[in-house]
Order: C-alpha cells, then sequence, then structure tokens
C-alpha cells in the first residue's frame, strides 16, 4: 500500500491565534517542511490562492497541495452562497491536483471564538442533524460534479464534534461527502478513535495526524474555557508526542486499505515547540509506524 505525508502551515502560524504565529514567508516554511521530509501542504492564510503565482513557490520546493480548509456554512442552509465562495478554491485546487478541499462547518461554530466555552458548542436535535446531512450531501455532491471533491472535517467546538454526532451525520448523509478522519480532535471529543474507523472506513478520503495531550485535556474547565484556550495551552502536538498510539491508528486504518494523505496538523506554540524541529519529529514517527502496518511513502 502506498500514502503520502503533509502538514498544515498552522504548525508554523495559526490563522486563528495570530499570537501562535511564527514571523516566517511561505518559502521558509515549505523549505523546512521538505527539510523535514513531507512533500504535500495544505493551504493557509499565507498561500496566493491563483495558481500561476503558487505553482512555482511549491515547485521550488518541491511541495504539492495536499489540501485545504474551507468555511462552510451548510447549516445555515443557503448552498448557492457556499458555492460561489468555494468556486475559487475549487479551481486553484483542481490546477494544483490536490486530493480535496477540507471542509469545515462553521455556522454556529464557537471554534475562532475564544470568549464561548466549549461546553457552549452547538447542538442539533436529530431531525436538525438529518437534514444538515442531506443539505451537505447535496453539497458535496456539487462539489464532486465540478471535479473537486471535498473531506468534511468532524471538529471540536463545531455542529457535528462527538462520535455519536458523527455517526449520526454519516447515517443520513450519501457518498457526496466523504469523511477527513481527525484522531486528535475525535479524541478530544470523548470518542473511541479506532471504533471511529471501523465505522466510517469506507468514507475516510483524508487523515489528519493531530496527537493530543491528554493530561491538558482532562485539565479544562469546559464551562469556562473555550477550544482557543486549549490549544494555547498546549492541548495538540505531533504524534509521537501525546497520548494517542498512531501504530494502533494508522494499522488499522491499512487494515481497511487506506491510501491517501496523512497530515500533521499541529498548532502549538511555535516559540516552544519550533516548527522543523517539531514536524521532523512528527515525520520520523509516521514513517515508523506506517512501515509497520506496511505502507511505503511516496512522493
Amino acid at each position: 500500500m502506498k500514502a503520502r505525508l503533509g502538514i498544515s502551515p498552522i504548525c508554523w502560524w495559526n490563522d486563528d491565534l495570530v499570537e501562535l504565529s511564527d514571523d516566517v514567508s511561505l518559502e521558509e516554511c515549505l523549505s523546512q517542511a521538505a527539510q523535514a521530509g513531507y512533500t504535500g501542504m495544505e493551504t493557509g492564510r499565507r498561500f496566493p490562492m491563483n495558481i500561476d503565482e503558487l505553482g512555482p513557490i511549491l515547485s521550488r520546493h518541491g511541495i504539492s497541495v495536499c489540501g485545504g480548509w474551507f468555511s462552510g456554512t451548510i447549516l445555515d442552509g443557503d448552498i448557492e452562497e457556499n458555492k460561489d465562495r468555494i468556486r475559487a478554491q475549487m479551481e486553484l485546487f483542481k490546477a494544483a491536483k490536490a486530493p480535496c478541499i477540507v471542509y469545515g462547518e462553521v455556522a454556529g461554530s464557537i471554534q475562532g471564538d475564544r470568549s464561548k466555552p466549549l461546553a457552549s458548542k452547538p447542538r442539533l436535535s436529530d431531525d436538525e442533524m438529518k437534514a444538515y446531512a442531506r443539505r451537505m450531501t447535496q453539497f458535496g455532491e456539487w462539489c464532486a460534479e465540478q471535479g473537486m471533491p471535498l473531506s468534511y472535517h468532524h471538529h471540536m467546538a463545531a455542529v457535528v464534534e462527538t462520535e455519536q454526532e458523527l455517526d449520526l451525520f454519516m447515517a443520513n448523509s450519501g457518498e457526496g461527502i466523504p469523511l477527513l478522519y481527525d484522531a486528535g480532535h475525535m479524541a478530544f471529543a470523548g470518542g473511541d478513535v479506532l471504533r471511529v474507523i471501523d465505522n466510517h472506513h469506507k468514507r475516510i478520503t483524508h487523515v489528519h495526524t493531530k496527537d493530543v495531550r491528554m493530561d491538558v485535556i482532562d485539565a479544562l474547565d469546559r464551562s469556562k474555557e473555550s477550544f482557543l484556550d486549549a490549544v494555547v495551552k498546549g492541548a495538540f502536538t505531533v504524534p509521537g508526542d501525546g497520548s494517542l498510539d498512531f501504530k494502533a491508528i494508522v494499522t488499522r486504518l491499512a487494515g481497511y486499505g487506506y491510501e491517501g494523505w496523512f497530515v500533521v496538523e499541529a498548532e502549538q506554540d511555535p516559540k516552544k515547540a519550533p516548527p522543523l524541529e517539531w514536524s521532523t519529529k512528527g515525520n520520523k514517527e509516521l514513517h515508523r509506524v506506517m512501515a509497520l502496518a506496511g505502507y511505503e511513502v511516496v512522493a
């Protein structure tokens, strides 16, 4: 089996927390990512969003686009507005031969609001979740028809956060909505990271390898502290540094035949966790566990 290793620029700069950002250029970010052993990077706020400008920059460092976030609002029901907003990103991603656009639901989400405690996350009734899943399927099918599929990101502090919410969403959405599996977010939400793979492996098309420090998470006061507070406190880290067993996670994915990108996404304070050093550490750990699981890491 073959797989690729990518990384998110959130290891260098944070789009929601400017104070957790290294003052490095896109060129330096890509250079360090390549030095650490990655061949892909998801897009972020310092990326030019046209292929004529971005293409030569990527080529200089041997890096390809392996995904990138889209802030969706399908929960609000306006599919046409989301189509209009995603078109430019779709055209760039098609030109860059990216595997998918990462869909993150931000309608009602508190993930970017430091004043909102984790306990105040949006919650849908079963009927509301079913209706939302149907609208997401419609939007996802349209995106796939345009030549650029989505991969749906379950996310802390968003409408699909817990294992139970994900199960209900997946049961009522269609094949037009593939799944981005993020072990770190699922562990933070209290879910069983291996059971989620067992239940939804047929629709997993993208993987974020975010590790967590469960001692930090367990000490949070969710009635007072926000998702961003957790990030600042160090809830997340690279594979091999936290509480998750990535050998078990990668082996389980391999057992179901997953072939695609494994993307390190570990937002930390770059002053405490220098990006080159820590991205290298995560890369080495993934190479170790992927080799044990029978993967060949390719460019």
